[in-house]
């Protein structure tokens, strides 16, 4: 799998040795990363600045001072970020259980310490291409909400029959408007909705 460059590591993890050789392993491999020695600093971040523009994951130790990596992994389950932010855990022996029990709850994956570095970066890997997949469509689902708050009440009653399959006829006789007026209406749906064709258009509503 080839790496995903412009895509963020985040690495969560109170030792500073483990937090240093893993943004070198990642800088081997491409990758860019950014470090932080608690979870608390990891929130103060993430209340700073809006999550995920581009496609992220995080290396996340379970076991911390203060907050610990389930802790946190429970916040990001909390407000939605763990499909885009996928998370994989670092883990100890003693705390295998732990991190099973969190990729079952949707945590990406976890690597028990020591962990295999050409496997660690693959998962990551792995977790960025995911995290851009989650990423593309999020963005998508925003434009197209865009798109729509921009129809009028008229073109939003247009568009609906048009999708329904109605000809401009019957939509003319539905809304009680000429066939001309129809016409300029789903004109202007066609544009602002960026579709050549009533059924791209349903294509395109159906996964709203």
């Amino acid at each position: 799998m080839q790496p995903v460059i412009d895509a963020s590591v985040y690495i969560v993890d109170d030792d500073a040795s483990v937090r240093d050789a893993l943004a070198w392993l990642l800088r081997s491999r491409r990758l860019g990363s950014q470090a932080y020695d608690s979870a608390e600093a990891f929130v103060a971040m993430l209340d700073s600045t809006h999550l995920p523009a581009r496609p992220a994951c995080l290396l996340l130790d379970v076991r911390m001072p203060g907050m610990s990596g389930l802790a946190l992994f429970e916040r990001l389950v909390e407000r939605g970020l763990h499909q885009a932010l996928p998370v994989i855990f670092l883990t100890g022996h003693g705390d295998v259980p732990t991190a099973v029990s969190a990729v079952q709850r949707g945590a990406f994956d976890f690597c028990e310490k020591p962990f295999s570095d050409n496997a660690l970066v693959d998962r990551v890997e792995q977790a960025l291409a995911k995290s851009a997949s989650v990423v593309q469509a999020q963005q998508a689902q925003t434009r197209l909400r865009q798109r729509l708050a921009e129809l009028t009440e008229r073109e939003r009653a247009v568009m609906q029959l048009v999708v329904e399959g109605l000809p401009n006829k019957r939509i003319a006789d539905q809304l009680d408007i000429s066939v001309r007026t129809v016409e300029v209406h789903r004109a202007r749906v066609f544009d602002k909705m960026d579709v050549k064709s009533a059924v791209e258009l349903a294509n395109l509503l159906r996964d709203a």
